[in-house]
């Protein structure tokens, strides 16, 4: 084999590692460190991780040769313990990386301890926790040993073999954590038994519990070295774990018989049954005759276990043996100085921290290193036919295809064509797409095709999309050549190919669901139809949302409940709605209603050829009209104010025997409470055309008094119902006029409808004036009695008639009367006016100068047009008490009111300056009628100016309030507000202090 595809190479680590400290007799391995026991006693450590190495000797003190008898060392390589045998017995020590000198065990004086098992799980540097020592006389013993005591914590009796005592050759432990406590796996092996201890607890309990049950072990004799054999030989019987991620996951047991070996499941469930059941899972034995060609087996002096092969060692060379196929893969050599060929290779150990092999001779250490041994196994697990292994030691996608490839050509030979399809589909690189497809073929398996064309579109990426709709339209045309030759079976067997016809059809259908996004639509819609395959085709186009094929469909069957279901999808066009509404209503008029009361955004308008339709063929008496119910609810709950849909509803109740709904649509204001808009939609010139040609005269009558056609209303209307014509004369309110005409038309139609006596005519008459409240009189309707009639019959009316003028004059007479007492009051008050007056203190100020009102002198420009008293200033007096001079007035109002209104006031205040004097009048002097009719311009002004800036009080009335909202301070005082503003001083330096004393 090419060295450079070595799984496993040798390489020489230390070449004099006994440092003449005697030959090596035993080694252990961890962490990088190397513990070495020799034949004088000495135990020498080699650090290779931090570099350097020390030795102590454990022989000193005692008498005789001493030699290491067993040395061994945890994982993390900071635990040592190691037996001395010699003339004066055997002896135990412990020792710590970090001591100096190994401390003797008392407690194991005169035992030789042959095997050790470590805590790999809860162990530290700083504690071993708990130990399992096995002794040659058959006991175990648990100890545990803190760094910081030098000492041990305590040695304690565990288990001693009474059945078959023999001596424990190798042992090995393993822990599991289940709720917060510990359960305990111990494997010991004797020359002849492999046992199994477990349990809950403390390791005391656990091998405590085995004084009242029997332990669990596996006997494969063989040949039974005597006790001095064993203590020369004492690499026979390795038990070994392969340890991953510091957990255990197989073992192998190198006994007589062979390899025993097998994996370890420490979680499962049926090793707790009773605590003693076995965890060992896929056992099997190795026989030594495999391991030599043709001539007498060989055993292993020692041997190391990986995670796929065991190294043996077999004289001076290691053979490597795959675990999985039980077969030599390599054989390794050692390069041995001359001295120590004549011995040979003294043993192997592992460091499986590391994950490094080691073998040593007398002098020493060779280093066995493995690159990448899983890279092989696929092929092994392949050539055992363990495909699903195989597959899980894959590498690429080449090697996977290999496993695939051998899978379907094995169920190909076999005809398992459908399990061929499946494996075939999987292979993407060493195996075309034709070759596979023309192997199906060829054999006619439509089947297996179909299943391997369907496997393959699962297994293609979605970028080859080209490639998945040809794929897909292929298995597309295989699924309809399955089902056309179902259809086609023998009648003898119906059932059976009725059921997978079912079955087929389903499977189709769900591949079309699963494709549509990828098959063509034309293509696969002219395949459905060129087989004939309706209702895939209608499946197909509901997918392909192809509403309208669907809803077709449907309605050629007469479902229309399907079809109206369709219809309500949200992703079905409202246009679809119109386009099959009168076929739909035609079907099943009830649930097409039903379905459109529910659609939202439906226009009622574009169903309106569709509600003619139906309308226009023939309905039971009895039958519940389903147009008029849509139209109804149109307008009454979705308040529809289109004018087709009204007038259509106004037709529909026309055409019915019973009026009823019609007078009730007809009086219904469907338009009540909107601005500016109409209190009905419908077309009333239509309405009244329809209702005239339907003879519905009742609702002809009302549709004229709704157009203000009251003549024509009260005509028609005498022609049905006399006091139908009396209400429509009734309604007319705002033109007297018009009623009056109106009950002039009824009251002829009742004179000359009368047909009984003359005097019974007449008093029928005489009932009706009553009935017109006043409006008509007894001469109103004499017109209407025959020439012939007698003044007599009418005395009564004629008199009450009188009656009525004269108390009407004498209520003229009474309101002219008070008209005249009015008039009288008015001028009464007219000169009153002229003598009212107001007393005005000689100290009263002004209430805007604070200046004396009767002040005597002043400025009188601004107060032109006024008659002065005296010497005095013009002056106001309001009933408040408050006085204000003219131009002080004029000056206040103009800057409290807004611009428009002051330069209103001071435009009349220049046009009275402009007068002059000479418009002014003696304001002492008394007003009279005639100088009320005779006001001259300047009066006038005079007036307006009063009403303009006297109206009221400015401090009592209305102008004071809206002064409130005013700012204390005006945009235009800004200049002013700044003037008062505080400004911090910048020449703070020539600021004067002043001490205070304290």
């Amino acid at each position: 084999m090419d060295q450079s595809r070595q799984v496993f190479t040798v390489d020489l680590l230390e070449r004099y590692a006994s440092k003449g400290r005697g030959v090596i007799t035993c080694m252990a391995a961890g962490n990088d460190v190397i513990l070495l026991g020799t034949s004088k006693g000495w135990l020498i450590r080699h650090d290779f991780g931090a570099g350097g190495s020390s030795d102590f000797d454990l022989s000193s003190g005692r008498p005789g040769d001493q030699s290491i008898h067993r040395v061994f060392v945890d994982p993390g390589g900071s635990h040592c313990i190691a037996t001395v045998i010699g003339g004066g017995g055997a002896e135990t020590f412990y020792m710590h990386a970090k001591w100096s000198k190994p401390r003797v065990l008392g407690r194991l004086k005169g035992l030789i301890v042959n095997a050790v098992a470590w805590n790999r799980q809860l162990i530290t540097e700083a504690s071993t926790k708990e130990v399992v020592i096995g002794t040659d006389n058959g006991q175990l013993f648990e100890m545990a040993v803190d760094e910081k005591d030098k000492r041990e914590k305590y040695i304690k009796f565990l288990f001693e073999l009474k059945e078959l005592p023999e001596a424990f050759m190798a042992l090995q432990m393993e822990t599991a954590s289940l709720s917060n406590v510990t359960r305990y796996y111990v494997m010991a092996v004797t020359p002849t038994r492999l046992y199994s201890f477990t349990g809950i607890g403390l390791l005391e309990t656990v091998f405590a519990s085995y004084l009242e049950r029997a332990v669990h072990f596996m006997e494969l004799p063989g040949e039974i070295p005597n006790r001095q054999a064993l203590h020369c030989l004492n690499l026979f019987n390795e038990l070994h774990f392969f340890i991953k991620q510091r957990r255990a996951m197989h073992f192998a047991w190198l006994s007589g018989a062979g390899i025993y070996h097998g994996g370890l499941n420490f979680g499962a469930q049926h090793s707790y049954i009773n605590g003693d059941e076995n965890f060992v899972e896929n056992k099997a034995l190795l026989d030594y005759s495999k391991l030599s060609d043709g001539v007498d087996a060989v055993k292993p002096s020692s041997m190391a276990v990986s995670e796929f092969h065991f190294l043996l060692l077999i004289g001076n060379k290691v053979k490597v043996v795959n675990r999985i196929s039980e077969q030599i893969i390599e054989e390794l050599q050692f390069d041995q100085t001359s001295e120590s060929v004549s011995r040979g290779v003294i043993g192997l150990c592992s460091d499986a921290t590391a994950g490094l092999f080691y073998a040593y001779d007398q002098n020493s250490i060779f280093q066995v290193s493995v690159n990448d041994e899983g890279r092989d196994m696929w092929k092994v697990y392949l050539d055992m036919k363990e495909y699903a292994a195989a597959l899980a030691n894959c590498r690429d996608p080449l090697q996977r295809d290999q496993v695939y490839l051998v899978q379907a050509d094995a169920a190909f030979t076999s005809r398992d064509f459908l399990r061929a399809a499946s494996f075939y589909a999987k292979i993407n690189y060493i195996l075309s797409f034709e070759e596979v497809t023309l192997k199906f073929i060829s054999v006619g398996e439509q089947d297996a095709l179909r299943t391997f064309l369907l496997r393959k579109l699962d297994n293609l990426a979605k970028d080859d999309k080209c490639q998945i709709t040809m794929i897909s339209t292929w298995a597309t045309e295989l699924y309809l050549d399955k089902i056309n030759r179902l259809l086609l079976e023998e009648d003898n067997a119906l059932e059976k190919h009725s059921s997978e016809y079912q079955s087929i059809n389903q499977e189709f259908c769900a591949f079309l669901g699963d494709c549509k996004d990828v098959l063509d639509e034309a293509t696969t819609m002219r395949l459905l139809e060129s087989y004939g395959r309706v209702e895939e085709l209608v499946y197909f186009a509901s997918l392909k949302e192809q509403y309208e094929i669907v809803i077709h469909h449907y309605i050629q069957q007469g479902e229309t409940k399907k079809a109206l279901e369709v219809l309500q999808k949200p992703a079905v066009p409202i246009d679809l709605q119109y386009k099959f509404a009168p076929d739909l209503i035609v079907l099943d008029a009830y649930e097409t209603v039903e379905s459109w009361m529910t659609t939202k955004n439906l226009n009622p308008r574009k169903l309106i050829p569709a509600m003619m339709r139906y309308s226009s063929e023939p309905h039971a008496k009895n039958e519940t009209h389903e147009v008029i119910k849509y139209l109804e609810f149109c307008v009454h709950c979705l308040h529809n104010e289109d004018p087709g849909v009204h007038n259509l509803l106004l037709s529909l109740y026309a055409k019915q025997e019973d009026d009823d709904a019609l007078l009730r649509f007809l009086q219904c204001k469907f338009g009540k409470g909107r601005e500016n808009g109409p209190d009905f939609f419908y077309d009333p010139k239509y309405a009244l055309r329809l209702c005239l040609k339907e003879k519905r005269m009742r609702a002809c009558v009302h549709i004229y008094s709704m157009m203000s056609m009251h003549e024509e209303a009260v005509a028609l209307a005498l022609q049905v119902d006399p006091e139908l014509a009396m209400a429509e004369a009734d309604k007319v309110e705002d033109d007297e006029d018009l009623r009056k005409k109106l009950w002039l038309m009824v009251a002829k139609h009742v004179i000359e409808q009368e047909k009984g006596t003359k005097r019974e005519n007449i008093r029928k008459a005489i009932a009706f004036l009553k009935e017109t409240d006043g409006l008509l009189k007894i001469e109103d309707i004499l017109p209407f009695f025959p020439d012939f009639a007698l003044i007599d019959d009418f005395k009564e009316a004629i008199c009450s008639s009188l009656e009525d003028y004269n108390n009407q004059i004498e209520q003229l007479k009474q309101e002219m009367n008070d008209a005249t007492h009015g008039a009288d009051n008015i001028r009464n008050d007219i000169s009153a006016l002229a003598q009212r007056y107001a007393v005005i203190d000689r100290d009263e100020e002004c209430g805007v100068c604070k200046r004396k009102i009767l002040i005597v002198g002043g400025d009188y420009r601004m107060s032109r047009g006024y008659t002065s008293v005296g010497q005095m200033a013009p002056f106001y007096v309001f009933p408040c008490g408050h006085a204000f001079h003219v131009h002080c007035l004029i000056a206040h109002v103009t800057c409290s009111v807004n611009e428009t209104q002051a330069e209103y006031i001071l435009d009349l205040q220049k046009q009275l300056t402009l007068l002059g004097d000479g418009a002014r009048k003696d304001m002492n002097g008394g007003i009279t009628e005639d100088s009320i009719t005779s006001m001259t311009p300047a009066d006038k002004l005079r007036s307006q100016l009063d009403d303009a800036i006297a109206s009221e009080c400015p401090f009592c009335g209305e102008l004071m309030i809206r002064q409130i909202s005013l700012p204390f301070i005006l945009s235009e005082e800004a200049l002013l507000v700044n003037s008062w503003e505080i400004k911090p001083q910048n020449n703070l330096a020539n600021m004067r202090t002043l001490s205070l004393p304290v």
